[in-house]
């Protein structure tokens, strides 16, 4: 980006105060995706950091209580920390418990997906690329191939 560019952006707030429970002072709340776009339930998404002078995208996302995120995967890769709460997480072929200050690393092309555990919601910041590609859905064969590990076929079954 050249100085022109960079001189037309808007300015940031240089400080956004916490209001408590994981929300900030002029950040707004979102829908995680599109209704009907893919399949999840009962998650928000916060851009907390998404200059475009940035090469990266801090987001924040919020499941509540036996929600979940989409079950997908794409090129770009995660870094991902568990901010609030407990849940299970799918990377791969991993199912993992996962809990405040955890540290997830998700690689390109590998299917993951977020589940809060039933009685409290999973809150976790997510870094990404900010130019970055669509995530893809499981094809019926891929499902039924990630569903051939019994552990797998449990946690997509949110057990």
């Amino acid at each position: 980006m050249d100085d022109t560019t960079a001189a037309r952006l808007p300015a940031l707030a240089t400080f956004r105060r916490s209001t408590g429970a994981c929300r900030w002072e002029g950040v707004d709340e979102h829908a995680y995706k599109e209704e009907g776009s893919a399949p999840f339930r009962a998650i928000t998404r916060r851009v907390l950091f998404g200059d475009p002078r940035l090469s990266c995208e801090l987001r924040y996302f919020e499941v509540a209580p036996g929600g979940y995120s989409t079950l997908e995967r794409h090129e770009h890769v995660h870094g991902v920390m568990i901010l609030r709460g407990a849940g299970t997480c799918l990377v791969g072929d991993e199912v993992r418990a996962v809990a405040e200050h955890d540290l997830v690393s998700i690689p390109p092309m590998a299917w993951h997906q977020f589940r809060a555990a039933p009685d409290a919601p999973l809150g976790f910041l997510c870094m990404v690329d900010i130019a970055r590609d669509r995530p893809r859905l499981p094809t019926e064969a891929e499902l039924a191939a990630l569903r051939r590990d019994p552990a797998i076929a449990a946690f997509l079954d949110g057990g």
